[in-house]
Formats: structure tokens, sequence, C-alpha cells
């Protein structure tokens, strides 16, 4: 009797159990909110930037990285705008914080929203005669347009069902190439994309900001905004990063 108690509360930790240590997958998506603001004006090389994971990132075998956990990174350099040349902020992440264990990762950018775009993107487009509803009725648009009836727990574009809402209000879907924008698609699992449309590439809703090096290529993970005026992004801002597999580190989620 004490064998079978022991092996059906083994069943409910085995997501977080200690042998469940693994890498991060090539691919990974990370879906973050930045802490404080990035200032080229303010910033310094060397400078510590945070974010928080916005939502339970699955991983193969039954592990996930939890929501909440925190993302560790730098500033690398910066240059503000002066006699006409544009600004330039680079940054990159280092780590990520689970449960107290510091990760190492590099990851490349492959969405950024501004506060507002994630904002918009948490109000229901339903009338205002059901905005006392429950949230879990909304429907809403993610960054990029696609639509997320929470009633049937869908996410839908052009008439299509693409992926599903989570109780905790966010996605998961499978990435969808942007060819204009740059961005590759992915052909196996499920993704957590929080806020994010599958095919969302590029910024949205920070105007004259532009990636102008995700960190996909050498240097790999380094991160480099570019804008005419001085480069600031608010915190509060929503961003889809995706790991890189020549850093991937394994993970134990206990």
């Amino acid at each position: 009797m004490k064998l079978r108690t022991l092996l059906f509360a083994l069943a409910l930790t085995l997501p977080f159990a200690a042998s469940s240590a693994q890498a991060i997958p090539d691919g990974t998506v990370l879906p973050v909110m930045l802490n404080p603001a990035l200032d080229a004006r303010h910033s310094k090389p060397g400078q510590k930037i945070t974010g928080r994971i916005k939502q339970d990132v699955p991983l193969p075998g039954g592990s996930s990285i939890p929501r909440n956990s925190t993302i560790i990174g730098q500033v690398v350099s910066v240059t503000p705008a002066a006699s006409g040349l544009p600004s330039r902020l680079a940054i990159k992440f280092d780590s990520i914080s689970v449960k107290g264990r510091q990760i190492p990762i590099t990851a490349h950018l492959r969405a950024l929203a501004s506060m507002t775009e994630v904002f918009e993107a948490r109000m229901p487009t339903n009338s205002w005669d059901d905005y006392g509803t429950s949230p879990s009725d909304w429907n809403t648009v993610q960054v990029g347009g696609a639509g997320v009836y929470r009633g049937s727990g869908q996410l839908i574009a052009n008439g299509e069902v693409m992926g599903r809402a989570t109780d905790a209000g966010a996605v998961t879907a499978k990435l969808v190439a942007a060819p204009a924008r740059g961005c590759n698609g992915d052909g196996g699992r499920e993704q957590a994309l929080w806020i994010f449309s599958p095919w969302a590439c590029g910024v949205y809703g920070v105007n004259d900001l532009k990636i102008a090096h995700t960190g996909r290529t050498d240097p790999v993970g380094v991160i480099e905004f570019e804008s005419p005026r001085d480069v600031r992004i608010q915190g509060g801002s929503g961003w889809l990063l995706r790991v890189d597999s020549s850093q991937a580190q394994a993970v134990t989620t206990n």
C-alpha cells in the first residue's frame, strides 16, 4: 500500500522531477515581458537587464520552464543618436533563473511588441455589454492578427484552427513562416506564444525602431536595435525569443 502511494505521488510530480534534466532544444520559444526600460541615453554596456517568462514553456519529455521564471541579460553596446547618425543599442540574454538555478542560454529575437500592443492583445473584442463576463469567454486578437476564442479555446486565422488557448490566457501553436519579414516556421511541436500570432515577426507598435540584428547569425545571441532617434524600449514590452542549439543547456525544473 505504501509503495502504491509513493508511486502515485511520484506520478504527480514527474514534470518537475530531478530526473527531468534535459537540454532546452534548438528553436524553443521563450515569451518574455521586459522588466526595466532600455534607453540609449541612459543604458551602459554591462548593465543588467531582466524579464519574466510569461507562460509555462513546455519541453519534450513532459517538463517545462515555469511561468514567471526570470530571464537575465546585459547591455552589450550603446550608441546614442548624434549628427544625423542613428542610435544603436545591443543586448544579449545569458541565462534563465528556474527555481533558484541559473541555466545558461543563447537566444535570438523573433518578434517584439510595445507595451501598448501587449495590453491591447489582452483586451476583449466582444461588445462592451459582454465585458463583465468571465475572461474565459473573451475573444481577443494576438499581436500579428490571429483571433483567440477563449470560449472554445481555439486560436483561429483565416477560418483555420492554428492553436489553442491556455487557462492562463496565453496560447500555444506551431510557428508559421513569415518570409517577407525574415522569419522561419516550425513544423514540429506547439510552442508557447503568449500574446503573439504564429507568424509574428519583427517589431510591432514601436515607431522607427528596427531590429538591425536578430542574434540568429554571428554574433549569435547579440540582438541589436536601431532608430533615427535614441533607441527606447519600454518596460512591459513583449519579446518572442528562440533558443539556439549551439548553446543549449540542461534544465532541471524541480
